[in-house]
């Protein structure tokens, strides 16, 4: 017998309610739900960081959380990091740095990023690898990725300076 709950959420600045099982996780309702697969699942352990999201500005490995724990809550997933449609600055990076090759690693990878630039818009090489650090990538050797942080991080500034 499952247990059925409604939930309300916000994701990637939508409303959304749904009728979910308490058991389902956050990855399982973003993608088999809300139809958002850019989330993706790798270990389902929480080890490799290909489902993290943004739950209230924060990284969240979405295949540990359940669905039922993001109610109420303000939900960002890579389709929600584009601006108008327009890659934002750490998407434009990693697109002009070559930050990605296969593409599994990357949703976890900007949205970790993501939450990192925010807090930390200066970063270090040895900085951004600490903050991916939680992220498995087996196709770039990561130097890519790091230089993509560290472009955007440099275009973010810019931009910053320029408003």
């Amino acid at each position: 017998m499952s247990d059925i709950r409604r939930i309300k959420l916000r994701i990637n600045g939508s409303e959304a309610e749904r009728e979910v099982e308490t058991r389902m996780t956050l990855a399982d309702f973003l993608r088999l739900e809300m139809e958002l697969t850019g989330t993706h699942l790798g270990c389902e352990h929480g080890v490799c960081g290909a489902c993290t999201v943004l739950v209230d500005g924060q990284s969240v490995r979405s295949c540990l959380m359940l669905a039922v724990q993001a109610a109420g809550h303000e939900v960002i997933t890579v389709e929600g990091l584009a601006v108008g449609g327009a890659l934002n600055p750490l998407q434009q990076a990693f697109w002009e740095n070559h930050g990605l090759q296969c593409g599994f690693c990357t949703p976890g990878m900007l949205t970790t990023l993501t939450e990192f630039l925010e807090s930390n818009p200066d970063p270090s090489e040895a900085e951004v690898r600490e903050a991916i650090s939680g992220n498995i990538c087996r196709c770039t050797g990561y130097q890519s990725i790091v230089a993509s942080a560290l472009a955007a991080a440099r275009t973010m500034r810019e931009q910053k300076g320029k408003s």
